[in-house]
């Protein structure tokens, strides 16, 4: 009768351990003829959880290691990337050293899921590497060759510091010859400091940089190296800095004779060394020594031109009053009238 009203019996705990008692004291080969209403194996099964559930404990406090904060992955990750050469036991050493309590393969499993080698080359450097830890005293000179209206070729000699990008105008000539060259090195180092800190000096091999050239810088402590032949690549800090001339100046500008080119030369270096932004150190100017300050989207923004040719720079109004003076020198109109600043206001 149950079996024909009722499609599937709905148990409560309480049924199911009277029926997993009873199921206990019968005779298990009995059970199919006792149990009508469930199948013996779902009776067993309800006596061995009644068993499971008399006697379980209470769950047991996990051991293991604590786990790691994230400040102190961030600082794993962090000496890891400044110092290249160190491997995980050194970081491990030094983090031990800064009061901090971790073990040496939790440091190594930082690194491998940073994809950070945790045991890094340690006994050659790459090019790059070398480069950048030597580039605060590394200088390099090369000649830019310019060709005005006339078709007449003049010659520009420059050193760029390789740490800061900053670039100097050594001197503008139409016959680069070695006494020429000479002088003009004599002429640059009287305008350094004694405590310049540079060591050496990249340079080709032009017939221009004669023994005398070497020996006036190996007098203020700096070495010439030569670059192999055919090689302008070993120069590149030069060469780049010969493409943006050309590409920001030459290359828009008509030049009619030297002094006009030694007038916008002075310009351009003076807009690359302290307003134009190098990738190579943090979009910064080689002369900025502070960090920009952040200004909100309400202020205007000017444009100045220099020179009145093809180069522009931006800053805000707030700024352009303290620059008056540094702007005195300079052509602040672009085919306007005066007053001779733009303004515009941010997208």
């Amino acid at each position: 009768m149950l079996q024909r009203q009722i499609s599937r019996a709905q148990f409560t705990d309480t049924d199911r351990t009277i029926l997993a008692v009873l199921g206990s004291v019968v005779d298990r080969r009995r059970l199919a003829d006792v149990m009508l209403i469930v199948q013996p194996a779902t009776v067993l099964g309800w006596h061995r959880r009644l068993v499971a559930r008399r006697w379980t404990q209470p769950p047991a406090r996990r051991t293991g290691r604590p786990p790691i904060a994230g400040e102190l992955r961030k600082l794993v990750r962090r000496l890891a990337t400044e110092n290249p050469t160190w491997g995980d036991r050194r970081v491990h050493g030094e983090l031990r050293r800064l009061g901090h309590s971790i073990a040496a393969s939790s440091v190594w499993n930082i690194l491998r899921r940073a994809g950070i080698n945790p045991t890094p080359h340690r006994s050659r450097p790459t090019w790059v590497e070398f480069i950048r830890s030597q580039a605060a005293a590394v200088t390099a000179t090369d000649f830019a060759c310019v060709d005005t209206v006339t078709l007449r070729r003049l010659h520009v000699l420059f050193v760029i510091e390789i740490g800061t990008r900053r670039v100097h105008l050594a001197g503008i000539t139409t016959n680069p010859t070695g006494p020429w060259t000479t002088q003009t090195a004599r002429n640059l180092l009287t305008s350094w400091n004694d405590d310049h800190g540079f060591r050496y000096l990249i340079r080709d091999g032009a017939g221009q940089f004669i023994a005398s050239f070497d020996a006036v810088f190996a007098g203020s402590g700096i070495t010439a190296l030569r670059i192999p032949p055919r090689a302008p690549q070993a120069n590149a800090y030069a060469e780049r800095w010969i493409r943006t001339l050309r590409h920001e100046l030459l290359d828009r500008t008509l030049i009619w004779n030297e002094k006009q080119l030694r007038r916008l030369l002075v310009e351009c270096i003076e807009h690359y060394n302290s307003h134009r932004p190098h990738r190579g150190i943090n979009q910064r100017a080689p002369n900025d020594t502070a960090d920009v300050v952040a200004i909100g989207p309400g202020h205007p923004i000017e444009r100045h031109t220099v020179r009145g040719g093809p180069i522009n720079e931006y800053r805000t109004a707030a700024r352009t009053t303290d620059l008056g003076h540094h702007m005195s020198t300079r052509e602040t109109s672009f085919n306007a009238p005066p007053p001779n600043t733009e303004s515009t206001e941010p997208a």
